[in-house]
């Protein structure tokens, strides 16, 4: 039986990008498209599965140039490997980073509501600011 083959605009819909995207990940070497009998580029069920790790490593904040490292090493075989690791190591201590910088900005936020909350019901005196009340969670 062979192996299910989809064009390019079927191949987006499967992994939710646009054929323009999908053109341009080809001519930063992210994908490699098959080629049938006619030069005609299709996609498999096991491309579906890369797109996906792709769209994982750029959901994590890996930039284009550092997914097209990836890419290369990857190619390049299991020597590669502990190049790879690094990489994706690197990726997860960034994305860390990003992620408590985040939560930081959340809570200063959620103290803000909080703090206009208090306002409205009266339960923080109406002189109290912001910059007071911040001072009540101080470690």
């Amino acid at each position: 039986m062979a192996e299910q083959q989809y064009k390019i605009g079927e191949f987006g819909k499967l992994v939710g990008l646009s054929t323009y995207t999908l053109r341009y990940y080809e001519e930063q070497g992210l994908i490699k498209p098959h080629r049938d009998a006619n030069d005609v580029r299709y996609f498999t069920l096991e491309d579906v599965k890369w797109v996906g790790f792709i769209l994982h490593l750029k959901g994590t904040g890996m930039r284009i140039n550092e997914l097209k490292l990836y890419v290369q090493l990857r190619a390049q075989g299991d020597s590669t490997i502990k190049q790879r690791r690094d990489l994706l190591q690197k990726t997860r201590a960034d994305a860390e980073a990003e992620m408590a910088e985040l939560k930081a900005h959340l809570t200063v936020l959620s103290h803000k509501i909080d703090w206009y909350d208090g306002k409205v019901d009266r339960t923080i005196n109406e002189d109290e600011s912001f910059e007071n009340y911040l001072q009540r969670f101080d470690d």
